[in-house]
């Protein structure tokens, strides 16, 4: 059977001192909740999730408010440092609002992602929480690359930048939004090799299946966004609404499930709702309950999937 989320934690490559050695099959998404941020990190903490996904990227992403929303969250006693995974981003000036960006634009690009980093630690400085406690120390599990730079060399500058912060401030490091030919070619010439891709899901890129493929060979873990919001589809098909009615799940969490049912997946999931992260978390239960219980059927389920999508094989 492939590795799953679903079945068991998927594992980092990097080990250091309290590094998260493996991830859930969900990762909370904070893009786009602008002052809302840290009361929803807060509840997705007291809801099941222990992974986080933010950006040092302004525009779109509140790093200072998810910062707070998990202080609150150690504070009281709900979780430790130790316990999230916090992943975070190198955005470039591109993606970044020329008015409020992390770093100065016209700097070397060096030091542009020095100062970024620098700012992103500061904001997961959490020392003050735990006296005595050196897994407080600050430190992000993994940085990811928002997406590549406008040429090979500086996509390889930046990353060789990030490079010197692993294992210690950084923990792992992973690229975003990247096509499976940027992949090979910072897996061939990186030191530091990426220990996740976090990419669309999507009709577009034939629901990456290549870059999976690669990922799995190369024990990446792939992360997938717009799961639900650009497979309105395969939220509605015949695959997740029959698991769905089999188990008494609903379509959406279905479908989260039979991504996660791939293999080498974790899924990034945004929702603002209690109700939906229960029952996101719920689902991924009773389907590793029902493919264990039943795994000619869940074979079965799984190949429909893959037919779906397009992928030939597991």
């Amino acid at each position: 059977m492939t590795t799953s989320a679903i079945f068991e934690k998927l594992a980092l490559h990097v080990s250091g001192k309290h590094m998260i050695p493996a991830l859930p099959a969900f990762i909370y998404g904070t893009a786009w909740k602008k002052e809302a941020t840290a009361d929803l990190v807060y509840l997705a903490l007291c809801n099941g999730f222990t992974a986080i996904d933010t950006a040092a990227q302004p525009k779109h992403y509140r790093e200072d408010l998810v910062a707070a929303g998990i202080s609150r969250a150690i504070k009281d006693g709900k979780i430790k440092r130790s316990e999230i995974y916090i992943q975070t981003k190198f955005t470039s000036v591109g993606g970044q609002d020329p008015e409020n960006m992390p770093y100065d634009p016209k700097s070397p690009l060096p030091e542009q992602v020095n100062a970024s980093v620098t700012s992103s630690l500061k904001n997961f400085n959490f020392e003050r929480l735990v006296e005595g406690d050196d897994t407080a120390e600050p430190y992000i599990d993994t940085l990811v690359l928002h997406s590549p730079m406008s040429t090979t060399s500086e996509t390889l500058e930046v990353w060789q930048t990030l490079e010197q912060y692993v294992p210690n401030e950084i923990r792992n490091l992973g690229i975003s939004n990247c096509s499976l030919l940027t992949l090979m070619d910072i897996y061939e010439r990186a030191r530091i090799k990426p220990s996740v891709v976090q990419n669309r899901f999507y009709p577009s890129t034939k629901f990456d299946i290549g870059v999976r493929q690669f990922c799995r060979e190369k024990n990446i873990i792939y992360q997938s966004f717009w799961t639900l919001s650009a497979n309105p589809n395969l939220v509605w098909s015949n695959e997740a609404g029959s698991l769905a009615n089999q188990l008494g799940i609903s379509p959406q969490s279905a479908l989260y499930c039979l991504v996660l049912g791939l293999g080498n997946v974790t899924v990034l999931n945004g929702t603002k709702s209690a109700q939906h992260m229960q029952e996101d978390w719920r689902a991924v239960t009773v389907v590793k309950e029902f493919a264990q219980s039943h795994p000619e059927e869940w074979d079965k389920t799984m190949t429909g999937f893959r037919k779906l999508i397009g992928q030939p094989k597991p």
